[in-house]
């Protein structure tokens, strides 16, 4: 599990969001909502977002939207969704979702840990896995993707991306690469990389090699913790670590086009002490569908948006 990083001292980040979100009729509750999302995890690099996530993230988190702002948030409302459920299927519990990919009538799943990587193929009906392929112990496997009859797998912190053979899962190649590797995805020409920053890169298949990059941006200030990471409909999907948010970005210039908050989606009474954050989003295009899990969540979802 990645380490937490400890909440930085003086930020006085809960007082400003309560500040903030009275002066714009947001309820006490839903603060209390954000302050237990964001800042339990003590997450220091979350210190340099702006009061103006604060709105964002809770105005419209149940349905009531705040009617004035202060004037140093910036650009148009960013969309809110919630969701309904459409189906659940069971999820191995000892999972460590990282990245899930929908193909062919299965799932393509990456875990994570050290001493529990792997890669997997996984029948969505039942759970079952379908073909398994373990990681080395001394990598934590990130997230994946699949193009031109490879699966490409993330390390986190090793530099290095496996090649795998999709029918086979034969290990062919090893790619390296600069930084930590988060989340992974397809345009069907480019990967897609995210590395817990707010930065997305776009690199060759074949080389690795960078060719070009995004900065997220929400509102006109820079969105990290940016983790696993799907392609929908030219939009780039991203699970915000640590959180029960999905940001939809704008594939050209970064910018947030909307925020699902999938808060509550896995019941109380299906968590025990190992369930871990929401993490894993895979899209179904012949009949669009949306499927979504968790580390070590017993359910996968399939989820309609529903606009706030």
């Amino acid at each position: 599990m990645r380490p937490k990083a400890r909440t930085p001292a003086g930020t006085g980040w809960s007082e400003r969001c309560f500040a903030i979100a009275a002066q714009a009729g947001v309820r006490h509750s839903l603060v209390v909502l954000f302050s237990r999302i964001f800042f339990r995890h003590g997450l220091s690099r979350l210190s340099a977002l702006p009061a103006a996530l604060c709105l964002i993230l809770l105005a419209g988190c149940d349905g009531q939207r705040a009617t004035t702002a202060p004037s140093s948030v910036a650009g148009p409302a960013v969309p809110l969704y919630r969701y309904k459920v459409v189906n659940v299927w069971p999820h191995d519990r000892n999972a460590f979702t990282q990245g899930l990919v929908w193909l062919d009538g299965t799932l393509i799943e990456s875990t994570g840990l050290n001493g529990h990587s792997s890669l997997r193929r996984v029948e969505l009906n039942t759970g079952h896995v379908l073909r398994q392929t373990d990681v080395s112990a001394e990598f934590f496997a990130e997230g994946l993707a699949v193009l031109n009859g490879n699966i490409f797998q993330l390390t986190w912190q090793n530099h290095r991306a496996f090649v795998y053979d999709l029918a086979t899962f034969a290990r062919k190649q090893e790619l390296t690469y600069a930084g930590e590797g988060w989340g992974l995805a397809t345009d069907g020409r480019e990967l897609i990389m995210s590395d817990g920053t707010a930065q997305i890169r776009f690199l060759d298949p074949v080389t690795f090699a960078v060719t070009r990059n995004i900065i997220v941006s929400l509102r006109g200030e820079s969105l990290p913790m940016l983790n696993e990471l799907e392609y929908v409909k030219g939009e780039i999907w991203a699970n915000i670590w640590q959180t029960d948010v999905i940001a939809r970005i704008d594939s050209v210039s970064g910018q947030v086009l909307g925020l699902i908050d999938l808060a509550g989606l896995l019941p109380a009474a299906d968590r025990d002490p190992n369930t871990d954050v929401l993490n894993g989003i895979a899209y179904d295009a012949a009949e669009n569908r949306i499927f979504v899990t968790g580390k070590n969540w017993p359910k996968i979802f399939e989820i309609r948006l529903v606009p706030k």
